[in-house]
């Protein structure tokens, strides 16, 4: 038998016989049927525990992938709704800044 494994199923212990003495049921019948009922109950608790930590780190995931997805639809939007063209002039431009930067002074001085 593996530790997971289910015993019992809802119509076995529906229709459970356990056998009669003269004072009543057998008591080591009753505490085989009770000993498997506790085990089975141990299986689907180990079982929902299992299956709670799954719900619990997939409920993270999907919070961290709708924050990354509504931070893309951003940019996305960002960039559609720049109608300003990046031309060879633009990016001398920033590049000169940069030397400017870099350098302390304006590079076109020393010419």
């Amino acid at each position: 038998m593996k530790p997971d494994e289910i015993l019992l199923t809802p119509d076995m212990l529906y229709n459970w016989d356990f056998k009669m003495d003269t004072r009543g049921y057998r008591p080591q019948e009753v505490d085989k049927v009770l000993d498997m009922v506790i085990s089975d109950y141990q299986t689907y608790a180990s079982r929902i525990r299992e299956k709670d930590e799954q719900i619990e780190s997939m409920t993270r995931e999907i919070l961290d992938l709708k924050h990354k997805l509504r931070n893309a639809k951003a940019n996305m939007d960002i960039v559609k709704n720049s109608n300003r063209e990046v031309t060879n002039v633009d990016l001398l431009r920033r590049i000169s800044q940069l030397e400017k930067i870099i350098y302390g002074k304006d590079v076109t001085d020393d010419e």
